[in-house]
């Protein structure tokens, strides 16, 4: 079989003397991704790692401090794996079970069996336990405060589908936008990708789209789309403006807020004095654009969306309570293609007819006997402050002492933020393993490298949470050079520690395939379902299950609030929690309101911007980026920089230039892209340019790449959610001539004296 799939999607492949030569979307997807394309040059790329390395400082000293700047000195696979073997007891007899971190963040890889931190939790909770993370840096904050509001934290399934946008929809108001590159990716697998035809049906039937955004492309011009560009981070005081303008004109569906929410009366005080003027002033939108668009949505079926992008900012908690709020006082929540939306198209399923939940083959990661779970976005805190404590969501972490870090199937060095003070916590540790394919920037920054295989080397199952259907991953390749699967890897990791056949169980690959799928098939008939055999799955590379059935979000409970209520206190819709008032955080109260940010155009000093990040369209995330298609999007080799043209002008900045970017936190280089789309005062970078410091040996260095998370802030969203903050950031932008190449790609340093 030549046919398997990845994140952006199903395709085949064709086989030359060993090498891939080509590769074709799935003849059944509208419009395959591109990035497909790149896929037959990484497999076989000069950046593969061929055999297992260890940084030379740490396997003739055991030492620290060459970290990132050392050559590495290539080893046997029995010699890396007595390493790890060694290591892993000294650290947890030395240091106790608190000291491994395995809370490995990253899509990894598509398929059920090797997602990678999947296979690594499993070894870890084995082996004595691990620190582990919680949050996301997707939607942590929306995952941290939905729970009080709506009694549910499932954040990608509380959109409506685009079915019901077309059929019932006349307004979708989207706050961020819903960029089409977004939904080119899925983290289980997009199964077609059909998000240009959809926009382009829901305008055919007359659903008119407003982009509530400081980037006017955030939403496709297909739609013919209205842009009101505010300032980032005053989504919220632009959605009190138009609550307000409903309040005034006795727009507000108290009905509806009587019989299904709680605390309205404690917000409705609130709102006093929060008027379209008093927004325009926050927001830079003008108050009559404010109050037309309040009466605009009163008088129509209305969608309010706020993309997960707006809430990964400092309060980002507000932005989708206020959502939530919005949609309330509006009475529509319920109804189809109506109420509210988080996170519209961010990845492909979440706006696609969907079935109710069928079960999907899953690794079993078993009990991790360490309790402690640190907020992804405060991991170099943990690094950096072992003992001390951490308010967190009620409560207190007090963060322990990590010494070892144990990665596979993510990059550390792409996700988190502050770069430089994170660089600094992962120098502290005595010991970082991490499982790779290439040579990305966690494995520049290793001790031990382990050679990874990709997708196409492996056998697989495809399940995505939102796709009716499963379908088989086939091995298309041999392994490159030494590369293991990490399921392997830790089965023989195991077997040295003594816990083997509890951990893989006496299984192969093709065992735990056909083990995993006949769990998942036996439940699934529980259920009702009438899922193939695993042999007839395997020969015909799908199992299919009924067409979508599942009804409007919270329809249910719009039907009847008693017999469905939701899981808060009191069943209902909080617009208010008593709950999180009663935290007694001074950065999120009990109810949704404007807080005004550290950093924002508002009170930024003379000459600042203010940068925002994105999502790339040549690669995900970090996957891909040495790929011709994402190396055809840079300037010079740079990340391009997007900066409107009165800002560009003003600093003599002309297009293709490259330019410095800093703040107080760090430096990075980029490449200039002037533009008309963006709100003057606003930058925009796409994120997943490989990290790649001028001195690797030391913190506070520039990035040469076009890394926006060098200059972004770790301080966390709220005391409630200690998410993410990367839009939270201003920067000072300037033309340079003499910025150092980018090194990001080059062959890594190797030392002489291995097996």
């Amino acid at each position: 079989m030549s046919r398997t799939a990845s994140h952006w999607g199903v395709y085949d492949v064709d086989i030359d003397a060993g090498r891939v030569v080509g590769v074709r979307g799935d003849p059944t997807d509208p419009h395959p991704s591109a990035m497909v394309t790149g896929l037959p040059e990484l497999v076989h790329s000069p950046l593969r790692i061929d055999r297992p390395h260890v940084r030379e400082g740490w396997l003739r000293r055991r030492d620290r401090a060459g970290r990132g700047a050392e050559a590495f000195v290539p080893v046997d696979w029995d010699t890396a794996l007595a390493l790890v073997a060694d290591e892993l007891p000294r650290v947890r007899a030395e240091h106790g079970h608190e000291a491994v971190y395995g809370g490995c963040y990253g899509w990894a890889s598509a398929g059920r069996l090797h997602h990678a931190p999947s296979t690594l939790k499993r070894f870890l909770a084995l082996d004595g336990g691990y620190v582990d993370k919680v949050g996301n840096h997707s939607f942590g904050a929306a995952l941290a405060v939905l729970p009080h509001v709506l009694g549910r934290g499932d954040v990608p399934n509380l959109t409506p589908t685009w079915p019901e946008v077309v059929e019932h929809t006349e307004l979708v108001v989207m706050f961020g936008g819903a960029h089409l590159k977004n939904g080119a990716v899925d983290p289980g697998g997009a199964l077609g990708h059909t998000g240009a035809d959809w926009f382009a049906r829901a305008h055919a039937a007359g659903v008119r789209f407003v982009n509530v955004s400081p980037a006017r492309d955030d939403l496709t011009a297909a739609v013919d789309p209205e842009w009101l560009p505010l300032r980032p981070g005053t989504d919220v005081a632009l959605m009190l403006g138009l609550a307000h303008t409903l309040h005034d004109d006795g727009s507000v569906d108290r009905d509806f807020l009587a019989r299904y929410c709680d605390g309205f009366e404690t917000f409705e005080a609130y709102l006093v004095g929060h008027d379209a003027d008093w927004a325009a002033g926050v927001t830079g939108v003008p108050a009559d654009r404010i109050r037309a668009l309040a009466r605009r949505m009163a008088a129509h079926r209305t969608l309010v969306t706020t993309s997960w992008s707006v809430q990964r900012a400092q309060h980002g908690e507000q932005p989708p309570w206020m959502t939530v709020a919005l949609a309330a006082m509006l009475g529509r929540i319920g109804l189809p293609g109506q109420g509210f939306g988080l996170g519209f198209g961010s990845i492909r399923g979440n706006v696609l007819p969907r079935t109710e939940p069928v079960p999907r083959p899953t690794l079993p990661l078993g009990h991790n006997p360490v309790d402690v779970a640190i907020p992804v976005g405060r991991f170099a805190d943990l690094l950096l402050h072992p003992g001390e404590e951490l308010e967190y969501a009620g409560g207190r972490i007090t963060l322990p002492d990590v010494r070892l870090v144990y990665s596979a199937g993510g990059n550390p060095f792409h996700h988190n933020a502050n770069l430089n003070r994170l660089l600094a916590g992962w120098r502290r540790l005595d010991t970082v393993v991490v499982h790779e394919q290439f040579w990305n920037p966690p494995a520049r920054l290793a001790d031990i490298v382990l050679p990874a295989t990709t997708t196409m080397e492996r056998n697989d199952v495809l399940a995505t949470e939102f796709a009716p259907e499963w379908r088989a991953m086939y091995r298309v390749l041999a392994p490159y050079a030494q590369a293991r699967n990490d399921l392997d890897v830790f089965a023989e990791l195991a077997d040295r520690q003594g816990f083997g056949a509890a951990y893989h169980e006496d299984r192969d690959e093709m065992g735990w395939l056909r083990h995993l799928y006949d769990v998942a098939a036996d439940q699934a008939r529980v259920e009702g379902y009438a899922p193939v055999d695993f042999d007839e799955f395997w020969a015909t590379g799908r199992c299919a299950f009924p067409a979508p059935t599942a009804p409007p979000v919270f329809s249910a409970f719009r039907a009847d609030p008693a017999a469905h209520p939701l899981a808060t206190p009191s069943g209902r819709i909080q617009i208010t929690s008593p709950v999180v008032a009663g935290f007694g955080y001074d950065d999120q109260p009990g109810h949704p309101r404007w807080s005004e940010p550290d950093e924002w155009l508002g009170s930024a000093p003379p000459g600042a911007l203010h940068l925002l990040s994105n999502q790339p369209a040549a690669r995900l995330h970090s996957q891909l980026d040495p790929s011709s298609g994402s190396r055809a999007t840079k300037i010079d080799g740079r990340e391009p920089l997007r900066i409107a043209r009165a800002d560009a002008e003003a600093r003599g900045i002309a297009d293709g230039d490259t330019v410095r970017v800093s703040n107080g936190r760090g430096v990075f280089h980029a490449g200039a892209r002037v533009t008309d789309d963006l709100l003057p005062g606003v930058l925009s970078i796409a994120t997943g340019a490989w990290y790649d410091p001028a001195d690797p040996g030391s913190a506070g260095t520039p990035d040469k790449h076009g890394t926006p998370n060098v200059v972004t802030a770790d301080s966390g969203s709220s005391r409630l959610g200690q998410a993410p903050v990367a839009q939270t950031v201003l920067v000072q932008v300037e033309k340079v001539l003499d910025a150092p190449p980018v090194t990001a790609f080059a062959e890594v340093r190797l030392a002489t004296g291995g097996d």
